[in-house]
C-alpha cells in the first residue's frame, strides 16, 4: 500500500473528520483523500446522537460567551444550517430540527444579567426576544406553572422561537461522507474498521501504520478526540499538555418542554449549566443534563481506553498543581463534589431533581429516569507550562504537514468552521486551491 500516496489522510470518522473530508473533496483541487476510522461506521463515539446534547449552538443563549465569541459561534451555526439546506428534504428533516429555545434567568441577579445581555446582543441576533413570565408560559408552560399558579421567583428569558436548534450529528457526519464520495474525478477512500497504530515522518511525507500495512500521505489531520493527543505524544509532540476527560450524564423525563431551555452559566464553572432538550431519538421525552464527572477514559463506556488515558495524562507536579488549583475555587470544588454525588445510587436522582426544578419546578422524583448509555466524554487539555485547564477549543499544529484536533468548541457546531481552518493549514503547506466562497457567505439559507 506504500505506493498509494494520498494528498491528505484524516484519522477519525467523527463529525470533525467527516466535515473535513467533505470540505477537501468539494472545495479543493486535491485528488486523493482518505479517512481512516477504527470502528465499522462513522460517528460512533462523541458524534453519535446519544453521546452529545444534539444542539446547534449560536452563541445567543450561551451566557458564558461574550459578544465576540458569540458572533464567531453564530457564523459556525449558520454554516451548518446552510449545509443542511442543501440536503434533500427527507434527509434534512432527519438531520436538523426547528425547536424553540431559551435561556432562563431565575432570581433578580440572573434576570438583570439577561436583560443586559439582551440589550447588547439584540442588534446582532435580530430573532431574540426578551420574555417575561406570561410570555414564557405561552412557549413553555411547565417552566412557569406549578399547580396552575405562577412560580414565585422573578423569571425572565431570552428566547428564539424559529431557528434550527436540534441536530443529529451522527446522520450529519454520514451525509458529509456521502457528499464527499459523490464528487467525481477524485479518489475519496473511506476505510472503516481500520485502527491506526502509529504515524511516522518519512522525508516530507508521513507513513500511517495500520495492522496490515501502511499508507503514505503528504498531510495528516488527526481528529480523534483525546486519542489525537495520544498520537501527538507518541510522536514527541504536545508533551506540554495533559488531559482531563469530563463525562456527561443525562436524565429522561416525560415530555415537559416543547423546545430547548438553558440556564444561566456560572462564570466560575468551566462546565455546561443544566439544560432541558427534546431528544431527537426519543420522541415524547425530555432530556435533562449534563452532569460533569472526571472519568479516566478517552471514550465513554470503553474501558480499554483507560490505558490510553494513563498515557496522555502524564501525571506530574504541573498536572497535580493544575487540578489542585481547580479544587481551590469553591464553586468548582462544590460542583465537582456534587457531580460525584450524582453517581451514588441512593441519592443521585434526589440531588439531580433539585437542579432540574430550576427549569421545571413541578418535577417529581418519579419523573426522573437515568438515561442509560447516553452521554459522551469531552477531553479538556491541561497546559502543564501554565498549570491551568484550557477551556474551549484545542488543537496542536507545529507545521510540517500534521495537525491534531482534540476538542472542538462549542462542540460539534464548529465542525465546518473547524474544517475551514484545517483546509487553510493544508493549503498553506501543500499549495492547493481552496474555493472559500461558500465558507465566507454571511448568512444561512432559509430552509
Amino acid at each position: 500500500m506504500l505506493n498509494q500516496v494520498y494528498d491528505v489522510i484524516i484519522i477519525g470518522g467523527g463529525i470533525a473528520g467527516t466535515a473535513l473530508l467533505y470540505a477537501l473533496a468539494e472545495f479543493t483541487d486535491l485528488k486523493r483523500i482518505a479517512l481512516l476510522e477504527k470502528y465499522q461506521g462513522v460517528a460512533m463515539v462523541n458524534s453519535k446522537a446519544t453521546h452529545n446534547s444534539q444542539t446547534i449552538h449560536y452563541g445567543d443563549i450561551e451566557t458564558n460567551y461574550n459578544l465576540e465569541k458569540a458572533l464567531k459561534v453564530q457564523r459556525s451555526a449558520q454554516m451548518l444550517v446552510r449545509y443542511a439546506g442543501q440536503l434533500p428534504r427527507s434527509q434534512r428533516e432527519q438531520v436538523v430540527y426547528p425547536f424553540p429555545k431559551m435561556v432562563l434567568g431565575v432570581g433578580s441577579k440572573e434576570c438583570e444579567r439577561l436583560r443586559q445581555r439582551y440589550v447588547q446582543f439584540k442588534p446582532h441576533f435580530p430573532k431574540m426576544q426578551l420574555l417575561e413570565k406570561a410570555q414564557i408560559a405561552e412557549l413553555e408552560p411547565n417552566v412557569i406553572k406549578v399547580n396552575g399558579h405562577d412560580r414565585p421567583e422573578e423569571v425572565v428569558a431570552i428566547a428564539i422561537a424559529d431557528e434550527y436548534t436540534g441536530v443529529n450529528y451522527g446522520l450529519l457526519a454520514q451525509s458529509f461522507v456521502e457528499r464527499a464520495q459523490a464528487v467525481s474525478h477524485k479518489t475519496i477512500d473511506l476505510k472503516l474498521g481500520t485502527p491506526v497504530q502509529a504515524i511516522e515522518p518519512v522525508g516530507s511525507n508521513y507513513r500511517v501504520v495500520l495492522a496490515d500495512g501502511a499508507l503514505m500521505a503528504r498531510f495528516v489531520v488527526v481528529s480523534a478526540g483525546g486519542h489525537s493527543l495520544l498520537f501527538a505524544h507518541r510522536m514527541g509532540i504536545g508533551l506540554e499538555f495533559s488531559c482531563l476527560p469530563i463525562a456527561g450524564n443525562f436524565y429522561f423525563t416525560p415530555q415537559v418542554l416543547n423546545g430547548k431551555v438553558y440556564t444561566v452559566q456560572n462564570d466560575q464553572l468551566p462546565f455546561a449549566a443544566i439544560h432541558g432538550d427534546p431528544d431527537v431519538l426519543a420522541p415524547g421525552k425530555t432530556r435533562f443534563g449534563p452532569t460533569a464527572l472526571p472519568l479516566p477514559l478517552l471514550e465513554r463506556g470503553n474501558w480499554q481506553t483507560l490505558a490510553d488515558y494513563l498515557q496522555v495524562l502524564r501525571l506530574d507536579g504541573a498536572v497535580t498543581q493544575a487540578m489542585w488549583d481547580l479544587l481551590k475555587v469553591r464553586d468548582i470544588r462544590n460542583y465537582i463534589f456534587k457531580n460525584m454525588a450524582f453517581e451514588l445510587p441512593l441519592v443521585n436522582r434526589r440531588l439531580f431533581l433539585q437542579d432540574a426544578r430550576k427549569i421545571i419546578p413541578s418535577l417529581q422524583l418519579e419523573d426522573l429516569e437515568f438515561a442509560q448509555g447516553v452521554g459522551g466524554i469531552r477531553p479538556q487539555l491541561i497546559d502543564k507550562t501554565q498549570g491551568k485547564l484550557i477551556l474551549g477549543q484545542a488543537e496542536i499544529d507545529l507545521g510540517g504537514g500534521i495537525r491534531f484536533n482534540i476538542t472542538p468548541s462549542p462542540g460539534a457546531t464548529n465542525c465546518l468552521s473547524n474544517a475551514e481552518q484545517d483546509v487553510l493549514c493544508i493549503q498553506a503547506h501543500l499549495g492547493c486551491r481552496f474555493d472559500r466562497s461558500w465558507f465566507a457567505a454571511k448568512s444561512a439559507l432559509a430552509i
